[in-house]
């Protein structure tokens, strides 16, 4: 969220610096100009006014006149500014150069013509920065008498004067730029603050959905809106939090509660069919839904205390908890025909042994019981691209599943329907899965081609927990225990 507001702001901020930016700039430039046209016009004040009096002196008309040419002669040579004073007829009183004229066209004639009718230029067209060869031309009556008689031009280089207006506006870039950094800074802080609850919310409620169901959002800053929300946030987790306790307790109690009665009504069949012939069908049709539905009791409790325990992290070696599985599993493998091999890794990684040894406990069982006999079941250990999780990957050759089937394996209680003749509860990677993600861990499903199924278990490297928890963590149940070489099943 933040590249999208963020790129918003310093746009908004951008376009506001420039808004004033460009007014500022030209007002600058107005600025410098409008003192060269002043100081021009003030010259040409002077000049009209020893030009008053060319023709009337005692001292005859031409020493006047040499006097005025002096002036401009002078005026040229120490400024650069080509002057000039002339009639009404265009003909030159004084000009400096001497063989210097009035423009017939362009500014210089217009500035001309307006000092003809009594006016002074005040108002020249702007100079700008890129235009290398523009001049400045001035121009100011010569009144004798009330009457107009003559015209001082002035025509002025503006390589200063564009000068100074480039100057002028590198210090407004400079000034923008300083202004821009800080806005960007300031936006920086500003999306930081707004976005830090929306950060932590998200956080926590990735935390909450995979399985870390006390997670909370902590008291941070930001917006009263946000903080209100994170509020009612935290007041809904609790509130799941509660209803998940309660399910989890409730079936807990259930499947506690029902063993007893269970185990009473299966002695009782057994001592039924003392009475009945042997082989009756009946009562060894009862017999396997006895035992299935005790099945499924010890498995809906195995994922009961699954999601109610913390997972006690060490550093493990995986490959030999992986390789010391394999073998429990062996003389299984054998009494089926299957074969079973080991690739174990020396790679140590962080996880709990009992529930990790409980997890690779369900694939392997079921694994095995859909290879089918001649067929061979692989279980690989590695460390996986990028060096932050280590692999343990069962791949069978059994039927496999289709992509429909995939989307859905690891479901409390899904079977395929291909596959419904096969003992089994349906929750036995149910339960590994939450065994793994309760450690940092997760559980991944392929196909394993020509045809089976591929099962990637992923263990991180690092310590998955939060350091302000440290290593110390609740023991794990005395009942998890027995789940350690227990066969769970699935499909």
């Amino acid at each position: 969220m933040r590249t999208r507001l963020l790129p918003l702001l310093i746009v908004l901020m951008a376009g506001v610096l420039l808004a004033l930016g460009f007014p500022l700039a030209a007002s600058t430039a107005a600025s410098e100009q409008q003192r060269v046209v002043v100081d021009r016009l003030d010259d040409a004040a002077r000049f009209a006014a020893l030009a008053q009096f060319v023709g009337e002196s005692r001292f005859g008309p031409d020493e006047r006149r040499s006097t005025l040419g002096a002036e401009l002669a002078s005026y040229h040579e120490v400024y650069g500014i080509r002057a000039g004073i002339f009639y009404r007829d265009n003909r030159s009183m004084a000009a400096a150069p001497e063989d210097w004229v009035v423009p017939y066209e362009g500014e210089g004639r217009r500035a001309f013509n307006e000092a003809l009718l009594g006016r002074r230029s005040h108002d020249p067209p702007q100079v700008w920065p890129w235009q290398g060869h523009a001049r400045l031309t001035i121009a100011s009556p010569v009144v004798r008498d009330g009457d107009v008689v003559a015209v001082v031009v002035t025509d002025s280089p503006t390589g200063e004067l564009r000068s100074r207006i480039l100057r002028g506006w590198l210090l407004i870039f400079a000034g923008e730029a300083a202004a821009m950094l800080l806005a960007v800074g300031a936006a920086f802080r500003l999306t930081g603050w707004v976005l830090k609850p929306v950060r932590v919310l998200d956080t926590v409620t990735h935390d909450i959905a995979t399985g870390r169901m006390n997670s909370r959002v902590a008291a941070a800053g930001g917006p009263p809106e946000l903080r209100r929300l994170a509020d009612s946030f935290n007041e809904m987790a609790d509130h799941v939090e509660d209803v998940l306790e309660q399910q989890r307790a409730f079936v807990a109690d259930a499947s506690h509660q029902l063993r007893n009665p269970l185990a009473a009504l299966l002695l009782r069949i057994e001592l039924l069919a003392l009475e009945l012939p042997e082989g009756n069908e009946e009562i060894a049709s009862v017999r396997t839904e006895g035992k299935r539905l005790a099945q499924v009791l010890d498995d809906l409790l195995d994922l009961a205390l699954a999601e109610h325990t913390a997972a006690e992290l060490r550093l493990t070696d995986i490959g030999a908890l992986t390789a010391e599985r394999v073998a429990s599993w062996r003389p299984v493998a054998d009494d089926k025909g299957v074969a079973i091999s080991a690739d174990t890794a020396a790679v140590t990684a962080w996880a709990d042994p009992v529930t990790l040894s409980s997890a690779l406990d369900a694939v392997i069982d079921n694994a095995l019981k859909f290879t089918p006999t001649g067929a061979d079941v692989t279980v690989v250990t590695r460390l996986a691209a990028g060096g932050e999780t280590v692999e343990i990957e069962i791949a069978d050759h059994g039927p496999g599943l289709t992509d429909e089937e995939l989307e859905r394996i690891g479901d409390r209680f899904w079977r395929s329907g291909r596959h419904q003749n096969v003992n089994g509860s349906g929750l036995g990677l149910s339960i590994s899965r939450v065994l793994l993600t309760a450690g940092g861990g997760s559980i991944a499903y392929a196909h394993n081609p020509p045809h089976g199924l591929k099962v990637t278990v992923r263990v991180p490297r690092n310590d998955p927990r939060p350091a302000e928890e440290g290593p110390a963590r609740r023991d794990l149940g005395a009942g998890d225990d027995r789940k350690r070489g227990q066969g769970f099943t699935e499909r």
